[in-house]
């Protein structure tokens, strides 16, 4: 749930008309403030929010150029934009030593383990999995909408694709962890 949560508006973004970016990016920008602002009343902190601030940046940057412009040719460039994005965004996590998915899993592991190594490298593992696979996706879209097929249905699945594919990774990957970490345990 708090992948779901922390990359909400992205989602919201994808899934509304693309005839109306402004209106998606206004929406996301909407949810990405609603986000932080119930994640910080529940006492998360902003080195956990990584995601969610990034989002409410670009989100704010997008609506204003959209609104501003709303025939831009940014528009068909605008998912490459929001993979390309959150790759910079969690590749940058990673470069400051704060991979973003640590936050979402502290959420849900006993704070005694957040210190030691294993947590800190599945988190490093798992954050550089979500760079890669946005920085790919980010890049094929950006081929998809230099070939003028940016609001298709191939462009579709290939953002479905750039969350589901480290979602699986990441949900395997913390298994095989767990599990390993089960058989080396007295």
């Amino acid at each position: 749930m708090s992948y779901l949560r922390t990359f909400l508006p992205w989602i919201i973004f994808a899934v509304l008309p693309s005839g109306s970016w402004q209106w998606a990016a206004l929406a996301a920008l909407v949810v990405a403030v609603a986000v932080i602002a119930q994640q910080v009343r529940a006492g998360v902190g902003f080195d956990a929010l990584i995601i969610e601030l990034g989002s409410a940046v670009f989100f704010a940057a997008l609506a204003v150029i959209a609104f501003a412009d709303p025939h831009s040719g940014l528009h068909d460039y605008s998912a490459a934009l929001s993979s390309g994005t959150l790759a910079v965004i969690a590749g940058g996590s990673l470069a400051i030593g704060k991979p973003f998915t640590m936050g979402i899993a502290k959420r849900t592991t006993p704070r005694e383990v957040w210190g030691l190594k294993p947590f800190i490298r599945t988190n490093v593992v798992i954050t550089a999995a979500w760079t890669v696979a946005f920085a790919l996706t980010a890049l094929v879209l950006a081929v998809v909408a230099h070939a003028g097929n940016a609001h298709s249905t191939p462009a579709t699945l290939i953002q479905i694709a750039g969350f589901a594919l480290p979602m699986i990774f990441t949900v395997r990957y913390v298994a095989h962890v767990q599990a390993k970490a089960a058989k080396v345990a007295p």
